[in-house]
């Protein structure tokens, strides 16, 4: 009874629901601030009385909150935010069920009487009878204004502003929304199908990702742990090496200064000899001294000059052993450790396809642009613009080569089929269908396709590039070949002719890299 009889005291008059907002009159009675203000907007201008002891005020009074009331009902409700709310309106006991025509809630005793004296509209019990309620005619919404979309009260449509409008009663409207909802909710339904069914494609994705991120962190450091050991291997190879050879070479000059020293020491005996009979005042000591040796001059005898004969270290020798070896080890990548090594393809230019402002040097790597008109050999493979083609053609399997370009005016390098038009606009490689190609102007790279340029940020001013083409899974990829090497961008399509590599120069010139 207590809880029933503290809601009765916090209960606005005018709504017969728990105050929101309220505030207090100065005659000392309470109500929710809306609702005393659409009750006075309803009375006579200049007249505004207490809807409970009719007290008239000669001036409309200003409303203010009553805090401590406010205080008071947050309170309760947050005390009681369910039950409080549902108690029935004869008694004390939980209510069960509303009456939409009385606005009651009712217990299940209660219930069991109202059902007797009434055949009433019964719904679940529910907190508040506020939202079922007209704000204007204080009465329950009956119908659904199918023109503004609302619901409304019977005097909203008899003489309210929705007088005329088509309405429906709730009960049709309601199964009407219900039908529209099984629909959108079956669609919703799908598309949620939809969403899971990738999510789980993502995370099987993500899964197989993280394998393979794994598998491949592990192959790459026992790849190296392995190039350690080779290299080391081959280290010790070739200072083995190196140091043999300075054996040698050391025993061949030890030898030959063993033999000069003896050489030197032999003729220091002699010029003693010598200078003591040059110093002799008798003839006869001097004529019957040893004078071998005497005329044992050559004019043209180096001494030493047997060092030539000396070996050298030899540098090629030492240089093939590390050639060798580092072929050895880069086979052994490939061969033993699964890893791909993609070498570059032969890719030569086709002088019968370059336009007349080309200019294509006679290794055929390399094609410039040249104001002067050269009068390139005409054919119906030649281009209007300064554009060339290469004469190898991939119809099949992986393929890459490098180029460097003069970072000036403009260039591209990419694909095209040789069915690619030879005059007008449209035959510049990129601007239609038939080709794909990288552009480089002023620093900026641009990723060209049917006519339509996506520029690329994660770009500098390296320029060598190099191009991967895998003509099955239909892949064209770029990459700046600075330090790090960055990936710029990557095509992807359905090849359907064999592929030409393609070069386009305005003011630059490019070189394919051997």
């Amino acid at each position: 009874m207590a809880s029933a009889d503290l809601r009765d005291d916090l209960s606005c008059s005018i709504c017969m629901n728990i105050y929101t907002n309220p505030i207090t009159l100065s005659c000392g009675h309470n109500f929710c601030m809306d609702c005393i203000k659409r009750t006075w907007d309803h009375q006579d201008q200049g007249e505004s009385t207490c809807p409970e002891c009719r007290q008239r005020f000669r001036n409309r009074p200003e409303l203010k909150r009553n805090l401590r009331l406010c205080n008071i009902v947050s309170r309760y409700q947050t005390a009681q935010p369910d039950r409080a709310e549902m108690v029935c309106t004869y008694c004390a006991h939980s209510a069960v069920r509303t009456c939409l025509q009385c606005a009651v809630f009712l217990c299940n005793n209660h219930l069991r009487v109202h059902s007797i004296s009434a055949n009433h509209d019964l719904t679940q019990s529910t907190a508040s009878m506020k939202n079922k309620k007209c704000h204007i005619h204080n009465e329950l919404f009956r119908y659904y204004c199918t023109e503004d979309a609302v619901c409304i009260c019977t005097s909203c449509s008899v003489v309210g502003e929705h007088r005329g409008h088509q309405v429906e009663s709730l009960d049709d409207a309601s199964e009407k929304t219900k039908r529209k909802l099984m629909n959108v909710m079956k669609k919703m339904n799908l598309k949620r199908k939809e969403y899971e069914k990738n999510m789980q494609n993502l995370k099987v994705s993500k899964r197989e990702m993280d394998v393979r991120v794994t598998s491949f962190t592990e192959r790459v450091t026992a790849l190296f742990k392995d190039i350690r050991e080779h290299l080391e291997t081959l280290e010790n190879r070739v200072l083995v090496e190196i140091s043999r050879q300075e054996e040698f070479i050391s025993l061949q000059l030890t030898s030959l200064i063993q033999k000069l020293e003896m050489q030197s020491d032999e003729l220091l005996g002699k010029i003693i000899h010598f200078e003591e009979l040059c110093n002799s005042a008798d003839p006869l000591t001097v004529l019957r001294g040893d004078l071998e040796g005497f005329d044992f001059w050559d004019p043209e005898e180096q001494p030493g000059k047997d060092t030539k004969t000396v070996a050298n270290l030899d540098k090629i020798l030492i240089d093939l052993t590390l050639h060798t070896g580092f072929t050895d080890i880069l086979t052994k990548v490939k061969k033993d450790k699964g890893f791909y090594v993609q070498e570059a393809s032969d890719v030569l230019l086709d002088i019968e396809t370059a336009g007349n402002n080309v200019v294509v040097t006679g290794n055929l790597k390399s094609a410039s642009w040249s104001l002067i008109d050269h009068h390139n050999l005409k054919t119906r493979k030649s281009f209007e613009v300064c554009q060339v083609l290469s004469n190898r053609t991939f119809f099949s399997g992986q393929h890459y080569w490098e180029v460097e370009t003069s970072g000036l005016g403009v260039c591209s390098v990419g694909v095209a089929y040789g069915s690619i038009d030879r005059k007008g606009q449209s035959c510049n490689v990129g601007y239609n269908n038939k080709s794909w190609c990288l552009q480089m102007s002023d620093n900026k790279h641009f990723a060209v396709h049917n006519s339509t340029d996506t520029l690329l940020h994660d770009s500098s001013s390296c320029r060598r590039l190099g191009i991967f083409l895998d003509y099955e899974a239909g892949r064209l990829s770029f990459y700046q070949l600075c330090d790090p090497i960055k990936h710029l961008h990557t095509f992807t399509a359905t090849f359907s002719e064999p592929l030409h590599a393609a070069f386009y120069v305005f003011n630059s010139c490019v070189q394919i890299k051997s």
